[in-house]
């Protein structure tokens, strides 16, 4: 796979055939808190520094993220458990056995989980192949042994990766990937052996980016209702999926926290919600439209070819 049409065929929106989500929902909506743990002193792996504010320890980004686990989940979790969000965190695997606590709490809600790697400050971009294969096989094992669980989807610590790794998830039975943030709709994308859905994620609304960009809590309530209100227009002609993506240190600040629940409370007043996980949408989308659109696909981009 030497590009990224290669993977991913192109296929505009208008040409596609229709997705229907249960109940004839507009909108798909799943909530992805990202519970993290980032390290005191992480290792430079020669070609990428993680959050390079100042040389290690970076005590200031380092201590954001500790006050998400000790504080601000707590925080947000008051708020998810207020609208009975059912979510899928974006999970760092330490946090399995670093923040027992946390992790009680997510499991005993019932919540979805995709691998978010170990640890957000360790990268992928480096490995080779062994070391990857090691790296995806450890992050399966390590979530059955903490969870009883199997994992069925993957978003890149730091959303790195390498080219190999979307054929390396099909292979080891992952369903989705969340690092190509290419599409309002979840896409097939091409892979040696198996299937793998392309995952709408976001950084468009992803408080991250936002709060940290603007710290302006209303602005971030504007923009999540603006997306919602797009998408929820458009999904009466195809169904569409709206990610919401947050972090415990920035939307679980006491400053913030109540733009969660505006947002949380404006979409969940529309009837034509599916309010669900990523996994479920995953396998949905399997059982139900991946072979039509990854045909159309395949269709249309032979018909360019040959043109």
């Amino acid at each position: 796979m030497d590009t990224p049409l290669d993977r991913m065929p192109y296929l505009p929106i208008t040409d596609r055939p229709r997705i229907r989500w249960p109940n004839d929902a507009r909108v798909a909506f799943w909530i992805a808190p990202n519970v993290e743990h980032y390290e005191y002193l992480p290792t430079f792996d020669g070609k990428r520094n993680p959050w390079p504010r100042t040389p290690y320890p970076d005590v200031q980004n380092y201590s954001y993220f500790d006050y998400g686990n000790r504080v601000g989940f707590w925080r947000m979790l008051d708020v998810l458990d207020k609208h009975q969000a059912r979510c899928t965190v974006s999970l760092s695997l330490s946090v399995l056995y670093h923040y027992p606590e946390v992790a009680d709490a997510m499991l005993s809600r019932d919540w979805d989980f995709m691998s978010h790697g170990f640890y957000n400050t360790q990268f992928m971009n480096t490995f080779d192949e062994a070391r990857e294969r090691a790296f995806l096989e450890d992050n399966i094992a390590t979530f059955r042994k903490h969870t009883g669980r199997s994992l069925k989807g993957f978003f890149g610590p730091s959303a790195s990766s390498t080219e190999r790794t979307p054929d390396l998830l099909a292979e080891y039975g992952f369903l989705y990937y969340c690092d190509f943030m290419h599409d309002d709709q979840p896409m097939p994308l091409r892979v040696k052996s198996g299937r793998l859905v392309s995952m709408p994620y976001t950084m468009d609304i992803n408080d991250g980016a936002l709060l940290r960009a603007y710290g302006d809590s209303d602005y971030f309530l504007q923009v999540c209702k603006a997306q919602f209100d797009q998408l929820y227009e458009e999904g009466a002609e195809s169904g569409r999926v709206m990610c919401l993506a947050l972090h415990p240190c920035w939307t679980g600040q006491p400053h913030r926290v109540r733009a969660l629940d505006q947002v949380l409370d404006y979409v969940f007043r529309h009837s034509s919600v599916w309010k669900t996980t990523a996994g479920e949408i995953a396998e949905y989308f399997l059982a139900n439209h991946y072979t039509t659109v990854a045909g159309h696909a395949d269709r249309l981009n032979a018909s360019l070819g040959a043109a």
